[in-house]
């Protein structure tokens, strides 16, 4: 019992530092400043969307796993509120670059995210049901 409360735990603070990881990433990228990551996306090809899709992608999953894969309704569709909150996040962060002089709102980095928290949200789908056939 004690293992399974500090495997709660950790999750929640894995996601949150990850979460403001991504935070600062994006100030960077919103007041246009340079970063060493944005020299190593420049370096690998498509590594902006390689990038897009692996930060979101694993923001869901983390998101998810600290939210201990706790599910909402949107109307009759299930989904995990991880998934729904990141998808919400990217919405807002990428629709506002619109308005970003140093930013560019794009269609594919949109892609890139969905794609990503597409793949992450099956991949949490998957460990949802694993954990809960294991709690039986």
């Amino acid at each position: 019992m004690i293992i399974e409360n500090q495997c709660r735990w950790l999750g929640s603070v894995i996601a949150l530092l990850f979460f403001g990881f991504i935070l600062w990433v994006i100030y960077l990228a919103n007041t246009g400043q340079s970063s060493v990551f944005f020299g190593l996306v420049r370096q690998v090809p498509y590594g902006d969307k390689v990038g897009h899709f692996m930060l979101f992608g694993l923001l869901t999953l983390l998101a998810n796993w600290g939210l201990r894969f706790r599910k909402v309704n949107l109307g009759s569709i299930p989904m995990l509120l991880g998934t729904f909150l990141v998808v919400l996040f990217v919405l807002v962060e990428e629709i506002s670059q619109a308005w970003l002089p140093s930013r560019t709102l794009d269609w594919r980095d949109l892609l890139a995210d969905a794609a990503g928290i597409g793949l992450f949200h099956g991949l949490s789908w998957w460990l949802a049901a694993k954990k809960q056939k294991n709690s039986q």
